[in-house]
């Protein structure tokens, strides 16, 4: 068993990099900077679900890490390891009461939590106060990106379930 989750992890850890490099490539959807759907992020919440809280954790800091190197990003790292582990934080606290059907409402409120890691790491580093003003448009598109990346797993799971319960 450890085997098989070590090669899943690995394999999902590529999966999540490859969404996460096509998706900085793509141009900015907003003209507001930073402001992405986080893709990647169904991966990790997956994870989370299917192999566990060790196995979700190696996704999320393998894929910034990694992301960050391979998009030449290095200073994002900071900014996507804040929010990675305030965001990670929460789902790992909060997932024992959402079901399969409610996963999307756990991304929401991490994809929140993740801006607002950004945000903290941006004040921190900046130490311009002045930057929580940005929080409202952070607010609402963590809702919105985290309703679609939530949507994606929780699809994928009840699929998964659903073909394992009928396989059985």
């Amino acid at each position: 068993m450890k085997t098989r989750n070590l090669i899943l992890t690995a394999i999902i850890t590529a999966l999540a990099l490859v969404a996460f490099t096509i998706e900085a490539a793509i141009p900015p959807l907003t003209p507001i900077y930073g402001i992405k759907l986080g893709i990647a992020n169904v991966f990790t919440l997956f994870t989370l679900y299917a192999l566990g809280i060790k196995e979700a954790a190696a996704v999320l800091f393998l894929r910034i890490l990694l992301g960050s190197i391979f998009t030449g990003q290095i200073v994002s790292f900071i900014y996507s390891l804040a929010g990675g582990i305030l965001s990670f934080v929460l789902m790992v606290l909060l997932k024992k009461f959402f079901t399969l059907k409610q996963v999307w409402v756990l991304s929401v409120l991490s994809a929140v939590m993740h801006n607002i890691g950004q945000l903290l790491a941006a004040i921190f580093m900046t130490s311009s106060v002045q930057l929580v003003y940005y929080l409202p448009v952070l607010v609402i598109s963590g809702i919105i990106a985290g309703a679609f990346t939530g949507l994606c797993a929780q699809l994928v799971l009840l699929r998964l379930k659903k073909w394992s319960e009928n396989k059985l």
